[in-house]
């Protein structure tokens, strides 16, 4: 099967939500969130570094749920606009608390 290149968006809507895991990960040792995650912490480097644009649901359902982000924050950060982060600034000062 042949895989399409991934499209501008598609590419910073993942390194959007790399950056929103490894802000929620904060002092948390990537080892230790992948390894609750059960994902191996190469898959969690490369989605964190936005190498992996496109990560499977369930990958980042089981990430965000040992994060402890709700999967409706996760969605609402990745796919608003860099102008338009109403509800991802919410998530970030969730994070910051």
């Amino acid at each position: 099967m042949v895989r399409l290149p991934l499209t501008p968006a598609e590419v910073e809507r993942g390194q959007r939500l790399g950056a929103l895991l490894r802000r929620a990960r904060g002092d948390r040792s990537m080892l230790e969130v992948a390894l609750a995650a059960r994902v191996s912490p190469e898959t969690l480097r490369k989605i964190e570094t936005g190498r992996v644009a496109t990560p499977a649901f369930p990958t980042v359902a089981a990430i965000a749920d040992v994060l402890g982000l709700s999967l409706d924050a996760v969605w609402a950060e990745v796919t608003q606009p860099e102008n338009d982060r109403r509800v991802g600034q919410d998530v970030r000062e969730r994070l910051a608390s």
